[in-house]
């Protein structure tokens, strides 16, 4: 796999998988939210040539989105794991 800053830094979309609330509480500046549960809807929007990198609390949701969106085409998509582990990056792979 890819070293996650340089996807970060080459324009990625970071997407939080966390419900709205976890999100409010809390995100990586420039992610956008997409809970788990709509990941479904959001795959007719999102394009398959982007890079994603999906976050969560732990890397579990994050996980089961990318196995889901994988399942449906998409290739360019990696588990960040916890949001909080990916330090002081901002999507677009500015520090903060």
């Amino acid at each position: 796999m890819d070293n996650l800053e340089d996807i970060i830094k080459n324009g990625a979309l970071i997407i939080d998988v966390r419900t709205p609330d976890e999100f409010k509480v809390g995100h990586i500046e420039g992610s956008i939210n997409i809970p788990l549960n709509e990941i479904g809807q959001a795959m007719e929007w999102l394009k398959k040539d982007v890079p994603m990198i999906l976050v969560c609390e732990s890397g579990a949701r994050s996980g089961h989105a990318v196995m889901i969106l994988k399942t449906n085409g998409f290739e360019k998509v990696y588990n960040g794991g916890s949001w909080n582990s990916l330090g002081n990056i901002k999507a677009g792979g500015c520090p903060v």
